[in-house]
């Protein structure tokens, strides 16, 4: 009996042990993964163009809402980006807020994103918005997004 209750113990230890809370460090590290993350997209979009840098940061899985319509699938939203080209406009983003699960797998942002158009004869027309991003950890430890 005595042995019965030792081996309970060891392994309820063990159970509760496993499942210890991340750490504060722990999140901050992830937020600031995912931050940087952001950062990266935006940057990309920047320097390559908006079909290049969703195609590369989205998730396989990843889905996006344009024009009422769903579009699932990496390769699916950089094809939709090749086929709606807006070489008129550019869009920066930069989140105002980021969080992360406990368990370190899921991750979300929203801010603040600007567009901005030349028409034809030159005039600049700025325009805001907000956006929201989910982002998932991938199984090499990168963070995509599977909703923006």
């Amino acid at each position: 009996m005595k042995k019965t209750i030792t081996l309970l113990t060891i392994c309820l230890l063990f159970v509760f042990g496993c499942n210890s809370a991340p750490s504060s460090e722990e999140i901050e590290q992830w937020k600031a993964e995912i931050a940087a993350t952001e950062k990266a997209f935006s940057d990309l979009a920047q320097k390559d163009g908006l079909a290049k840098a969703f195609e590369t940061y989205a998730a396989p899985d990843g889905v996006i809402s344009r024009r009422r319509k769903i579009i699932q699938g990496k390769s699916a939203i950089g094809q939709w980006y090749k086929d709606n080209p807006r070489p008129d406009r550019t869009l920066t983003w930069k989140p105002d807020f980021v969080d992360v699960s406990l368990s370190g797998d899921l991750g979300y942002t929203y801010g603040t994103a600007i567009f901005t158009t030349i028409d034809s004869t030159g005039t600049k027309t700025v325009r805001e918005a907000k956006f929201h991003t989910v982002w998932k950890r991938q199984d090499d430890g990168s963070w995509r997004f599977v909703w923006d």
